[in-house]
């Protein structure tokens, strides 16, 4: 079994869809660590030709983002402007996250393909075009 990171396409539906808006909420607190799908299926392949093994190390992206920054690399590869509106999330989640409870721990191993790299080959467009994001 292997556990993951959120994908760098789940990422960008979550950021095009609050780009929608007029102002982006920007809750504070979440912080996400997006991996790429073609590490996790590199990553699949090795357990599935070998012997079992029951749990392999969890993977995740070479690093952590907040959610504000994530939208904000989506709204300037896209050459859009959004103020941002900063919201604290409450409760028991909110604590959670503000902790980074929601985060790999230690030791896990790491992609290498950045949010910042996979905007640049899936979403950037020519400047002066119109963008919509693929898939």
């Amino acid at each position: 079994m292997l556990r993951a990171a959120q994908f760098h396409d789940l990422v960008l539906k979550m950021a095009a869809g609050m780009a929608r808006l007029p102002v982006v909420p920007a809750p504070g607190g979440p912080r996400f660590e997006p991996v790429d799908v073609r590490e996790v299926a590199a990553r699949l392949v090795e357990p599935a030709l070998s012997e079992p093994a029951g749990q392999v190390p969890d993977l995740a992206g070479p690093r952590a983002y907040d959610l504000g920054e994530l939208v904000r690399g989506y709204l300037a590869v896209t050459g859009r402007r959004r103020p941002l509106l900063p919201l604290r999330v409450p409760g028991r989640a909110g604590r959670a996250y503000r902790a980074g409870e929601n985060l790999a721990p230690e030791g896990v191993e790491r992609g290498r393909r950045s949010w910042e790299k996979f905007l640049a080959e899936r979403v950037a467009a020519p400047a002066g075009s119109p963008v919509r994001p693929r898939g």
